[in-house]
C-alpha cells in the first residue's frame, strides 16, 4: 500500500491494515478471513461516512461536496486505505469460499456415490424393490361430492365449454351493437 495512505492512519489502524498482508492472509482460515473482512468494512464505512458528512456540512459555504473535497482529504485518504485493504481481504475470502464449496461438493458426491453403490445388486446386500402405492380410493362418493373420474371430468369440461360458448355469443352481440 502507498506510504502516503499509511501515513494518515493511526497505529491501531495501521495494525488492522497490516493484517491484510499476503502472508498474514495466507495463515487465516475462512472464518478468520470473514471476521477480518467485517472489521475492515466497519472501519471503511466509518471513514466514508465521516468524509461525506464533513463535505456535506460545507456544501452551503462551498456550493458542493466536490468543492469541499480538499479540506476533507484526511477522511478521504483513510477511506481509500481501508477500501484497498477490504478489496484484498474480499479476494481472499472469495478464494477460501470457493475452496470450501468444492470440498463440500466432493464430500456430498462421495457420500451419494457410496450410498448408491451399497444398494446395487452384487454389493453383498440386496434391497427389494418397493412399489409405490397411493391412497386407496373410496368405493363410493362421500357426502354429496361425487368421485372424480374420467367421465365426470369430461362432463365438467363440457359444461365449462358450453358456458364459454354462451359468453362468446353474448360478447359478439354486444360488439356488433356498438
Amino acid at each position: 500500500m502507498d506510504a502516503s495512505l499509511l501515513a494518515v492512519l493511526t497505529e491501531s489502524e495501521r495494525l488492522l491494515v497490516a493484517e491484510t498482508d499476503r502472508d498474514a492472509l495466507a495463515m487465516l482460515d475462512e472464518d478468520g478471513a470473514i471476521a477480518l473482512e467485517t472489521r475492515i468494512r466497519r472501519a471503511r464505512d466509518k471513514y466514508v461516512g465521516q468524509y461525506r458528512r464533513g463535505a456535506s456540512a460545507r456544501v452551503p459555504e462551498r456550493g458542493g461536496r466536490g468543492k469541499a473535497r480538499p479540506e476533507n482529504s484526511r477522511a478521504r485518504s483513510k477511506a481509500e486505505a481501508f477500501e484497498r485493504a477490504l478489496a484484498q481481504v474480499s479476494r481472499r475470502v472469495a478464494v477460501l469460499a470457493r475452496e470450501s464449496a468444492a470440498a463440500l461438493r466432493a464430500e456430498r458426491l462421495a457420500a451419494a456415490k457410496a450410498a448408491r453403490q451399497s444398494d446395487w445388486p452384487g454389493s453383498g446386500e440386496m434391497v427389494p424393490r418397493q412399489r409405490r402405492q397411493g391412497p386407496d380410493a373410496a368405493p363410493e362418493p362421500t357426502g354429496e361430492r361425487p368421485l372424480r373420474n374420467p367421465a365426470t371430468e369430461k362432463e365438467r369440461a363440457g359444461t365449462l365449454a358450453q358456458g364459454a360458448r354462451r359468453q362468446a355469443r353474448r360478447d359478439s352481440k354486444r360488439a356488433g351493437a356498438r
